[in-house]
């Protein structure tokens, strides 16, 4: 290392010793607390919707289809 380098070197430790007490990193008191506002009504609806034509395809005679009107 050459002689400025050195002195560079021994300048910026210099520097950083006293802000090394400035930086510090400490737990929180209270736990972190993530809010997520997700809506899963539209997923819930959808499986049952599946659910149910698939009950319905299985066992037709439980579940009669309404007669459909014919076209005028």
């Amino acid at each position: 290392m050459t002689r400025p380098r050195l002195l560079q070197a021994a300048c910026g430790a210099a520097l950083m010793l006293p802000l090394s007490g400035c930086i510090t990193v400490d737990t929180p008191d209270k736990p972190i607390e993530i809010n997520l506002n997700v809506t899963i009504r539209q997923e819930v609806v959808v499986r049952l919707q599946r659910d149910v034509e698939q009950l319905i395809n299985q066992n037709p005679d439980a579940f009669p289809q309404p007669a459909t009107p014919p076209n005028q």
